[in-house]
C-alpha cells in the first residue's frame, strides 16, 4: 500500500467546498489524472453508497475504477473507495473551517492488487507527482467557488 496526503487551503466558504468536493463528479475539475466521472446512480444528495463511474489515465493508460462513498458526514467528511482488478484507493477528505475559508486534508491509499502489487515501488515517484498535481489544481478550482 501506498499512502500520501496533501492538505489545501482555500478562500472558499467551507460549505461550499464540502458540498463541491462530496459531488465526486467534480474530480473531472480538481483532479488531474481524472478523464471523466459520472454519477451511477439515482439522482439526489450525495449519501453513503453513492456510486461513481471514474476513468483515470495514469502514465499514458487509461483505467475504471467504481468508486462508492462509504463514510460521509457531510460538511466535515467523505470517504470514497475505488476499486477494479488491479488496484483500490481509499480517498479521505476533511474539510476544516480556517481563517475565513477552508482547509481541505485530502489522504489517500493506493492499494494494489495480484500482479500490479509488484509494480507499487516503481510507480511511488509517479504517484506523488500526480498527488501534487491535484492537490495544485484543487485550490486553483477551490478558490474559484468563491467567483460564482
Amino acid at each position: 500500500m501506498i499512502s500520501m496526503e496533501r492538505t489545501v487551503d482555500t478562500k472558499a466558504r467551507p460549505e461550499a467546498v464540502a458540498a463541491f468536493l462530496t459531488d465526486f463528479t467534480t474530480a473531472e475539475q480538481w483532479d488531474p489524472g481524472t478523464v471523466s466521472c459520472r454519477r451511477q446512480d439515482a439522482s439526489g444528495p450525495e449519501k453513503v453508497g453513492t456510486s461513481y463511474e471514474n476513468v483515470s489515465e495514469f502514465r499514458g493508460r487509461k483505467t475504471t475504477l467504481i468508486y462508492r462513498i462509504v463514510d460521509l458526514d457531510p460538511g466535515r467528511r467523505v470517504r470514497l473507495v475505488g476499486d477494479n482488478k488491479t488496484i483500490r484507493t481509499i480517498d479521505d477528505l476533511t474539510f476544516e473551517p480556517r481563517d475565513g475559508g477552508t482547509r481541505v486534508i485530502y489522504k489517500v491509499d493506493f492499494v494494489f492488487k495480484g500482479l500490479a502489487r509488484l509494480a507499487a515501488p516503481f510507480v511511488k515517484g509517479s504517484l506523488n507527482k500526480l498527488c501534487d498535481d491535484g492537490a495544485a489544481q484543487m485550490r486553483k478550482t477551490l478558490d474559484g467557488l468563491n467567483q460564482t
